[in-house]
């Protein structure tokens, strides 16, 4: 049975709330924002922010299977996954599976029982963990499968994805970098370039094919979009269907085009962190300058989601108002969460405390749950002015 905390005041922090930084206190009771002179906890030197909202996270993989043919049971993935989201102040995420021509961890049959594990685990879990599914989209046979899933499980985030284009370059120029993707499938190089081969030959059924998806998208009300859009066209041409939502373009063109159409523009973290792409394609930061990029999401790392913030309010690009928005209010309003993403009565009560000396994660509150807490912070509510005793949910 989880756990939420009792009626409890947070006193001494400052506080994001109204899209400014202010000085004043947040009560907790029944697992959302209320007010009310409960039993205190002083934060002094800390920073109490709306929880992290992740709309794309493909770490998961590395606790599922730490080496492409060393896989171990879903549900210890999702345990330390849950764990990892949470001691980085993330509480609600999309586990981001593939469902794609590659086979292994990225195969339909992988991502259905990924689902039902995710759906196992939910009644546990502390992070409000969910799935989007990245549809390879020369997958046409698997078309109708692909709906009964997003049907069973009430999924609501799906993005087209393509990565054949980049498979045949690498079958062509970088055979070294061709055995790699082969192994970690669980194929020989030439069964690899063979499916490599037949996926191609879908191409011709591949526009309407997406349509129909798309339409069926449109009456169960899920979510879509595209990633890794190359260029300006191919954005507009997702956009026609209604993939409104540009994740992780590889240039500027595409993240241009998407504002122009006013549809959300999501990009990497870690690329903020790190000052670029690991892929060699357009810098977020810059992006970021030049207004056009809607939300950040962790990508592979989920310590580059709250440090990306930090580092744009380092480097002067944003306030910290305007940059924590990007991890929290701007992807609770792309998924049309009107209950969480921002601090306000009546609203979910998803927290991080942030050192204010050091900008460490030391504390996560999860619809009212203490998903994590370390450190100072910990020492702090430990010795609250009473004890704080868990209330049963």
């Amino acid at each position: 049975m989880t756990r939420i905390l009792p009626p409890v005041r947070l006193t001494g922090a400052t506080i994001l709330r109204e899209q400014e930084m202010q000085d004043r206190s947040i009560v907790i009771e029944d697992g959302r924002i209320s007010k009310g002179p409960f039993p205190a906890v002083d934060l002094s030197g800390y920073y109490v922010l709306p929880g992290i909202i992740d709309l794309h996270g493909d770490a998961f993989e590395r606790h599922i299977a730490p080496r492409p043919l060393a896989q171990f049971p879903l549900v210890t993935g999702l345990q330390n996954t849950d764990r990892e989201a949470a001691a980085n102040g993330v509480t609600t995420a999309w586990l981001a599976q593939s469902w794609s021509w590659e086979g292994g961890i990225r195969s339909p049959d992988y991502a259905e029982k990924l689902l039902d594990a995710v759906a196992a685990y939910r009644p546990q879990s502390l992070t409000d963990l969910r799935v989007q599914l990245r549809y390879e989209t020369h997958m046409v046979d698997t078309g109708e499968r692909l709906l009964a899933a997003v049907r069973k499980h009430k999924l609501d985030y799906v993005v087209f994805n393509n990565h054949l284009d980049q498979a045949e370059e690498i079958t062509l120029a970088r055979p070294a970098e061709l055995t790699e993707w082969a192994h970690r499938a669980g194929k020989s190089p030439q069964e690899y370039l063979q499916l490599v081969k037949d996926t191609l030959a879908q191409a011709p059924q591949v526009p309407r094919h997406l349509c129909r998806l798309a339409e069926s998208f449109d009456a169960m009300g899920v979510q879509y979009g595209s990633h890794d859009d190359p260029d300006a066209e191919t954005r507009e041409s997702y956009a026609m269907i209604g993939a409104r939502i540009c994740e992780f373009p590889t240039a500027r063109g595409p993240a241009a085009a998407a504002r122009a159409m006013s549809d959300p523009v999501l990009m990497g973290a870690p690329n903020v962190v790190r000052g670029g792409s690991q892929s060699g394609n357009v810098p977020a930061t810059q992006l970021i300058r030049d207004r056009l990029v809607t939300a950040l999401v962790s990508d592979y790392f989920y310590p580059s989601l709250a440090r990306a913030a930090f580092a744009l309010v380092e480097e002067g690009v944003l306030t910290l108002p305007r940059a924590w928005a990007l991890i929290s209010a701007n992807p609770a309003q792309i998924m049309r969460l009107t209950d969480r993403g921002v601090i306000d009565y009546g609203k979910r009560a998803d927290l991080v405390v942030v050192n204010k000396a050091t900008h460490a994660v030391e504390a996560t509150i999860a619809g009212g749950r203490l998903s994590f807490l370390s450190g100072e912070a910990a020492r702090r509510f430990i010795h609250a002015e009473q004890p704080l005793r868990m209330a049963a949910e």
